[in-house]
């Protein structure tokens, strides 16, 4: 039976069970040998259509996990279609020319392998997971998915009935509203401010020729990357997808949006009535795209004020000092094109303007003053620290690969992330805070019982016009 149609396939039987021990003998392999670090995390080749690959090769385990990495993700879809992209993809494991979903199931499930598909703002994926030996069998099974997907009407009308059951049951989350009401405010009509699956209306008006055009512009091989980590030699790799890929040929491919969104020249307030006990707060405004050279010294001041858990900023004032919320974090969200930066909170309703107040304290606070040479060190040892803990399994390599090839961050990034992070200086910190945050302009959204939040004075305005 299937566990959700919506992306995924597979990973039933005894591998179910046995994957997650695997995974985590591979940790304690690489975690037992100090020289694994000291070869390249990956390699990397370009084909003549277009296509680039990333091999990690990990012999140590017999697993393989292959994605491929579209620019097919919701900035390439139009604005009366909101929702196209991700449909798209959700639509790729659940039927192609000669497989029905109920046969690509069964076949994935049978070797006790992953097949699925997802899309985001910046880009769409298609996931596989397999054991070495099965990987022919993998490769053919996602090679078909990708190049051939049906998009029969059945499964259009069932997958979108899933959504929109979705999207009606957001509404019921007081921070999924916020938080789709900050973006909506921030970014207009841009895509970054609609949510990915779109809306009800929307995604009435999508028809099959609709996910058959934007398939057919958007995954091409020269919009394409394919990474691969596990037990498998980038020559082995790349004979063996040359087979399955056969007829998959360059093509002219959308450009990124080049549109960007400016911060507001006023502040803004959005308030959202809800009988609740706990009022959602969102803060923030327009951000930076991965590729601006100040990410890192704005990552790291990111940490120290909010990104940090326990030991940040917002979380010793509002937690710790005024048991005001149980959880406030700051993050920076960065993509291709410039996103958002943001401060979330839950508190009581009551306490919901005192919150607020001390929010914009703490940012004024490091735009005027900077850190501390204390609160630098220790969240740069943090940052360098736990960075290899994100590519200790397959999983975790593939996605690192993935976004050093999308934001063209250069192979050897691993190596240079130390040196990068710790040349951030308290200076660096101090002026990209006094040129990226905008304590007097940024927008607030508060969903909660307003007669008992009492929203405090932000010198805001219900709206705001350049």
């Amino acid at each position: 039976m299937r566990q959700d149609r919506t992306s995924h396939t597979g990973l039933g039987g005894w591998w179910g069970i046995f994957l997650p021990v695997v995974l985590v003998l591979s940790h304690l392999s690489i975690l037992s040998h100090p020289n694994a670090e000291a070869a390249p995390l990956g390699r990397r080749a370009e084909l003549t259509n277009g296509l680039t690959l990333l091999v990690a090769e990990r012999p140590s385990v017999p697993i393989v996990t292959v994605q491929v990495l579209l620019k097919a993700g919701s900035l390439w879809e139009p604005e009366d279609k909101a929702g196209l992209a991700n449909l798209t993809a959700r639509l790729l494991p659940l039927g192609t020319r000669s497989r029905t979903a109920p046969e690509i199931n069964e076949t994935i499930e049978f070797v006790g392998g992953m097949l699925y598909a997802s899309a985001s703002q910046d880009r769409a994926t298609l996931s596989l997971t397999v054991l070495k030996r099965d990987l022919d069998l993998g490769l053919e099974l996602l090679s078909d998915v990708l190049l051939h997907p049906a998009f029969r009407e059945a499964e259009i009308a069932r997958e979108t009935r899933q959504l929109k059951g979705g999207i009606r049951q957001k509404r019921e989350y007081p921070g999924a509203v916020a938080r789709e009401a900050f973006a909506a405010t921030l970014f207009g009509d841009h895509p970054y401010g609609r949510p990915v699956e779109g809306t009800e209306e929307s995604l009435d008006s999508i028809t099959q020729q609709d996910l058959v055009e934007f398939h057919k512009r958007t995954y091409v091989p020269n919009n394409s990357i394919v990474i691969a980590a596990g037990d498998i030699t980038l020559e082995e790799f790349q004979g063996t997808l040359d087979r399955h890929l056969q007829g998959w040929h360059r093509k002219e491919i959308p450009a990124l949006p080049s549109s960007a969104v400016a911060p507001p020249s006023c502040p803004q307030l959005v308030t959202i009535d809800r009988a609740i006990t706990q009022s959602h707060i969102m803060w923030g405004h327009v951000g930076i795209a991965r590729s601006n050279p100040d990410y890192y010294a704005l990552s790291v001041m990111d940490q120290i004020l909010g990104g940090r858990g326990m030991t940040s900023r917002l979380m010793r004032t509002i937690r710790d000092e005024r048991s005001w919320a149980y959880h406030v974090y700051s993050s920076l969200r960065a993509g291709l094109l410039p996103g958002s930066f943001v401060v979330g909170l839950q508190t009581k309703n009551e306490t919901a303007a005192p919150a607020v107040t001390e929010v914009m304290h703490q940012v004024r606070a490091i735009v005027e003053a900077g850190v501390t040479e204390q609160e630098l060190e220790e969240t740069k040892d943090y940052l360098i620290g736990s960075f290899p803990l994100g590519i200790d399994t397959n999983y975790g390599v593939v996605s690192l690969l993935a976004a050093i090839e999308l934001y063209g961050l250069g192979m050897d990034y691993p190596d240079r992330y130390p040196a990068i992070i710790r040349a951030v200086t308290r200076e660096d910190i101090q002026r990209v805070a006094l040129k990226y945050l905008h304590p007097d302009r940024g927008i607030l959204v508060v969903v909660g019982d307003l007669a008992k939040a009492q929203v405090p004075s932000y010198n805001a305005k219900e709206s705001c016009t350049d």
